[in-house]
């Protein structure tokens, strides 16, 4: 674990290679991803069946084992404990009111001159929704996909999802059959990605591809980018935590330690104004590990990717905050708006000590797929807008063109267009 301080001379070009520092996939990932979608391409439902077997050991022969039912995932919703029912209903509820105030309005107006103009709204006919299978199986992913996507208006929903030696989280059968998605596939990984995209003679092409995976479907994604829409390509996860010494260090521990168990590579950083509370964080880090179920993959992800920063002031968190741009900031302080307002290079920002970025993951209603790899810079969370598209219009009459028109034509002449000139010319008479 990595201790900096804004007081040390080496500070700046510490924290610089903090900020730097890549953990994505290399030049490898990209060269094999690259072979398995021009096989997808090449061969469809012959290479996805080899694949599948090759990376998952699940034989595609059936029907049933190339495909999940609707039926077999009402029967899967229908067979939950109560309290694992009720939980996911919540969840559903509280995602889709969130994403409903996401819509966008249609516009249409008549402007001065007598043009009008507007835009309207419509949604993708397909998409598809990645939901990863093994170590990260979880069914809050398919309601953050699916549900934007259904609020949207989406037609048609497909999700592909590994099932490693045929096994399947039941947990994500019942929240497909929740989330009403339509199919249900059993492949995985950058093939999977290429069926969606590409299309084969069992799974139709979509337009648009969303879901968190490994580096081979995140590089899947990019490279694919343009053939459908992706919503982005995401990297491994991670947490900032902007807390002050008033803080259980418990409380802190837990959170840090809630994205190191995703993946040896995620990122979990703590600034904090308090010397002292840093190292009982660190300790407590050390504890909380001990008791924790998924202690291998954490240990090493804070072992190697562990940042403590100790900051003279907690004024200085925004600016390192924004630079880092981290897909989860916590703020634990006793004003947390105060920074808040200061902050504007976040994918997801929590507020107050009782806000743990764990109720974000499961209930809170705002998405959970967002960016990472400083991509908050420039991106957002995955929205109602990933899954529609805008269309502009205008309509002109002879007088609003005559009042136009003119202009138009000189700046086509100007770009030696005439043709576009002349496309006015013919319809004002000159």
């Amino acid at each position: 674990m990595l201790r900096l301080n804004t007081r040390d001379a080496g500070f700046e070009q510490a924290f610089r290679r903090l900020v730097n520092d890549r953990r994505e996939s290399d030049d490898d990932v990209a060269r094999d991803v690259q072979i398995i979608l021009d096989d997808v391409r090449n061969r469809g439902d012959e290479a996805l069946a080899e694949l599948t077997e090759r990376f998952d050991g699940h034989v595609l022969a059936s029907d049933t084992d190339w495909s999940i039912s609707s039926e077999a995932c009402r029967e899967a919703f229908d067979i939950l404990q109560p309290d694992l029912r009720a939980a996911l209903e919540l969840a559903a509820k509280r995602i889709r009111t969130y994403h409903e105030a996401q819509l966008p309005a249609d516009r249409d107006e008549t402007d001065k001159h007598g043009v009008r103009l507007g835009a309207r709204w419509n949604a993708v006919d397909a998409a598809g929704l990645y939901v990863p299978g093994g170590r990260a199986a979880y069914p809050s992913s398919l309601l953050m996909n699916a549900i934007p996507a259904k609020v949207a208006g989406v037609e048609r929903l497909v999700v592909v999802t590994p099932t490693p030696k045929g096994q399947i989280n039941p947990l994500v059968l019942a929240a497909a059959h929740l989330a009403g998605v339509d199919e249900v596939w059993r492949v995985g990984g950058a093939q999977a990605v290429a069926a969606l995209a590409y299309g084969t003679k069992r799974i139709k092409p979509v337009d648009v591809i969303t879901g968190p995976g490994n580096a081979w479907v995140a590089e899947a994604k990019r490279q694919l980018f343009g053939v459908v829409g992706i919503d982005m390509v995401a990297g491994p996860s991670e947490i900032l935590v902007i807390a002050d010494g008033k803080n259980d260090a418990d409380w802190i521990a837990a959170d840090l330690l809630s994205q190191a168990e995703h993946d040896p590579t995620a990122q979990s950083i703590l600034i904090t104004d308090d010397p002292l509370f840093a190292d009982t964080v660190a300790d407590r880090v050390g504890v909380e590990l001990a008791m924790l179920p998924t202690a291998r993959v954490a240990a090493e992800s804070w072992k190697t990717h562990g940042v403590i920063i100790e900051v003279a002031s907690l004024d200085e968190a925004p600016a390192l905050a924004n630079a880092l741009a981290a897909e989860h900031v916590e703020i634990a302080t006793d004003d947390p708006e105060a920074l808040f307002r200061q902050i504007r290079h976040a994918g997801s920002v929590f507020l107050g000590r009782h806000t743990p970025e764990a109720v974000g993951d499961y209930v809170a209603g705002p998405n959970h797929v967002l960016p990472t790899g400083r991509r908050a810079r420039f991106s957002s969370g995955l929205s109602v807008l990933d899954f529609m598209k805008r269309t502009s219009f205008i309509q002109c009459d002879a007088k609003s063109l005559g009042k136009i028109g003119p202009a138009a034509i000189a700046l086509a002449d100007a770009e030696g267009l005439p043709a576009h000139a002349r496309s006015i010319e013919v319809r004002l008479g000159i």
